[in-house]
């Protein structure tokens, strides 16, 4: 299984708690496969939302391909997922509960296939990431402990 790391939303782990994370295949023009190859792109706005029994990613910025010519693409266009009708029915299903949400987490590419990896997240209060962050210190300090000796 070879992948290569396009791009993470990190930032995703610090706002939402994780519950379930999918894989899917994404419905992308030849210029987006380019700048993705490049390394354009950003995950940090960007959600799923479920429309007409398909999967769509809104609010992916994938930055126009360096060497096109003047007909490129749109770079915040909205892109399908390629998810089986199965895992569609089950995420908007999730989806449906309170507080729950889409986001993606990271993209990458997978033999060749380009695949964004999507989790099912419920949203952090503030009191919530507090914690986390006191967590993650604690886990540090102890870390850092034990490196000493």
């Amino acid at each position: 299984m070879n992948e290569k790391i396009i791009a993470t939303n990190r930032k995703a782990y610090h706002e939402f708690f994780i519950l379930d994370k999918f894989e899917a295949g994404i419905e992308l023009l030849g210029s987006e496969v380019k700048s993705l190859r490049e390394g354009g792109a950003n995950l940090k706005e960007g959600y799923v939302v479920i429309r007409d029994g398909n999967a769509i990613l809104v609010s992916i910025r994938i930055s126009p391909y360096s060497h096109t010519g003047f007909i490129g693409h749109d770079p915040l266009r909205d892109r399908q997922l390629l998810l089986q009708k199965k895992q569609i029915l089950k995420l908007a299903r999730k989806v449906a509960e309170k507080g729950l949400t889409l986001i993606p987490l990271r993209m990458y590419f997978k033999d060749g296939w380009a695949k964004v990896e999507i989790g099912l997240a419920k949203g952090k209060r503030h009191y919530d990431k507090k914690d986390s962050i006191k967590k993650r210190d604690i886990k540090r300090e102890t870390e850092r402990e034990v490196r000493k000796r």
